[in-house]
């Protein structure tokens, strides 16, 4: 069973950068792929980034492409996402998700796994 906890949101002025964590527990981090997802009020949870267990493969929404990068640390059981130049559009509640196996999230597989959310609140 694996359990996720995520950690970094926050307030933040238009144009700034945040860095989003994601604590794996419970199976070894090394056999699982990770992604993030977002939930804004009222809408759909959408899908954000995501990359491969091995870390070398990254995807992105088109919405945060060439602003937020996905990576993680097998060392630290931890997959981060950075968020810079943000807009108010960012504003959601950020969920990281994980599966086990060589997956490209959501596309490819269901999460096995979500954490509980973090709120980002980008103020205009």
């Amino acid at each position: 069973q694996v359990q996720l906890v995520e950690s970094g949101g926050g307030l933040v002025q238009t144009g700034g950068s945040l860095r989003l964590s994601c604590a794996a527990s419970g199976r070894s981090f090394s056999t699982l792929s990770a992604g993030w997802f977002r939930q804004a009020p009222g809408q759909e949870r959408q899908f954000v980034a995501s990359l491969r267990r091995n870390g070398a493969s990254t995807y992105y929404s088109d919405s945060v492409k060439g602003r937020f990068t996905i990576s993680r640390d097998n060392a630290k059981n931890t997959v981060y996402l950075q968020m810079n130049s943000l807009k108010p559009e960012d504003t959601a509640v950020y969920y990281c998700a994980a599966a086990v196996g060589f997956l490209r999230l959501p596309r490819e597989g269901a999460p096995d796994a979500w954490g509980q959310g973090t709120l980002v609140t980008v103020s205009s």
